[in-house]
């Protein structure tokens, strides 16, 4: 049986991303556990396609370990939740700080850690972590969300490793600006001329891709975006200078501004 065909849980199901996940996820036959907070978006989606809704708050160490042990026999896991953990370190306080590590790093981490056992000894399945440009590249007042993408990031690639012998899989999908649904759409920012956007069942499509072919990174990005954070990645000072003179500073402020009121 192909593992999407099997039992998948998707965190962050209630988000606009979520859903395009979602609805790509069970169209290749995937019976969905989807988790959020929002019960009134959760319980129509699972209901539209099939699945099981499970309420959860990932901020809550409590109730990741619910979600844990609800979803121990899942063939895929998708961790696609995440607060828009934007600002500049010091107009955060430590309980905004440790919510946005809590939901973006600590729960996914902790959510993978649980779910390999299973995994592990059925010798099959999947992690797709959905991080971020923002893992590869950062910048002004992204402090928190940087560390927690980065960590992320590294964190799949590392466990892509440690899995890869007992026949499991896991990837990192790191989108770009996404535009219709997401924290960039919601912030309402404008781009500068020529920095373009991907959709929703683009990040959708790479998730599937990711799981389908085992790939360990897809970026979903505009080919100028891609190129840009990987030269950041080699050259991160050069980088941040053309960034600036780019307008990048501009856009980091707004989209900061933009998601102030979205940070719990």
């Amino acid at each position: 049986m192909a593992l999407l065909d099997g039992e998948v849980l998707l965190t962050g199901a209630t988000g606009g991303i979520g859903h395009a996940i979602a609805r790509a996820l069970s169209a290749r036959g995937a019976r969905l556990i989807l988790t959020g907070r929002r019960v009134e978006v959760l319980e129509p989606l699972a209901s539209e396609l099939g699945g099981r809704a499970v309420a959860c708050d990932l901020s809550q160490r409590e109730e990741v370990n619910r979600l844990a042990a609800e979803a121990a026999n899942v063939d895929v896991f998708v961790a696609n939740a995440a607060l828009p953990a934007s600002g500049v370190l010091t107009e955060l306080i430590q309980e905004q700080i440790d919510r946005m590590i809590e939901v973006n790093l600590r729960a996914p981490v902790a959510l993978a850690r649980s779910l390999a056992e299973g995994m592990i000894d059925r010798r099959r399945g999947h992690m797709v972590f959905v991080s971020s440009l923002a893992g590869k590249a950062a910048s002004p007042a992204s402090a928190i969300y940087s560390a927690t993408k980065f960590g992320l990031r590294g964190f799949a690639l590392g466990i892509r490793e440690d899995l890869r012998p007992h026949g499991v899989g896991v990837s990192v999908v790191l989108p770009g600006f996404i535009r219709d649904a997401g924290m960039f759409a919601d912030a309402g920012i404008e781009l500068p001329r020529g920095v373009g956007t991907r959709a929703p069942e683009d990040v959708a499509a790479a998730v599937v891709r990711a799981i389908e072919r085992n790939r360990a990174e897809l970026e979903v990005a505009p080919p100028m975006l891609r190129l840009g954070a990987s030269f950041s990645a080699l050259a991160p000072g050069m980088a941040s200078v053309v960034s600036r003179r780019l307008g990048g500073e501009r856009v980091a402020s707004d989209l900061a501004a933009g998601q102030r009121d979205k940070r719990s």
